[in-house]
């Protein structure tokens, strides 16, 4: 019995594709963070320089 189960697990253990598809997804996850983390930082710095600008106008 131990066989078949080993024969029949043995292509599910080579096949690596899904665990690269979530690689994927956590790496595009990761990115998508830091992009809304530097425009929110960056946003609120060029908002308050516009303002000063247009203070100073």
């Amino acid at each position: 019995m131990p066989k078949k189960i080993t024969r029949f697990m043995k292509p599910f253990w080579k096949n690596e594709d899904g665990a690269t598809a979530i690689e994927y997804g956590l790496i595009a996850a990761l990115i998508a963070v830091i992009i809304i983390a530097a425009v929110t930082f960056v946003g609120q710095d060029l908002g308050n320089m516009f303002n000063q600008v247009a203070n100073n106008i």
